[in-house]
């Protein structure tokens, strides 16, 4: 392993541990690997330290905020971005072609949001550790593993 330190947007981006930064959250890399629901399937610890990826019950419930912010503001570039490029009216109905492509836009994009927005969020709570490979991870405080599967 590199002794650098990754780049912690890189590392949200790629969908890497935020810990180690360097190990895959989800089992696939394929966002679009829809069939069997697998695009979103996460694994319980990293692979490579060992941090727990879900670290209370209802822990993900606060993506769908991040998810929502995220796709205002690509709402907002891209509305902007069309009214530079093509003109915003509603008498020739551009707005509506804006609001079509937008809307096509919004769903084709939002396997990757969604985990883009897992990603960071779990980024927000575990923090980076340059001795990941020694130290081991920090027992969670709110789980009790005899009752872990049951939510």
């Amino acid at each position: 392993m590199s002794s650098e330190k990754p780049s912690y947007l890189l590392s949200v981006l790629a969908n890497h541990c935020p810990r180690c930064r360097r190990g895959d959250i989800f089992q696939t890399k394929n966002p679009y690997a829809l069939k069997g629901n697998k695009y979103m399937k996460m694994h319980d610890h990293c692979p490579l330290c060992g941090q727990p990826t879900d670290l209370e019950v209802g822990f993900y419930y606060g993506t769908g905020f991040v998810s929502y912010g995220l796709t205002v503001a690509l709402s907002g570039v891209t509305f902007v971005a069309w009214w530079l490029l093509i003109g915003i009216s509603v008498n020739d109905n551009r707005v509506f072609w804006w609001l079509g492509v937008n809307t096509f836009l919004l769903i084709v994009l939002q396997p990757p949001i969604m985990r883009f927005s897992r990603s960071l969020w779990l980024s927000w709570f575990v923090k980076y550790n340059p001795n990941w490979e020694k130290e081991k991870p920090q027992d969670l405080e709110r789980v009790v593993k005899e009752e872990m599967g049951n939510w």
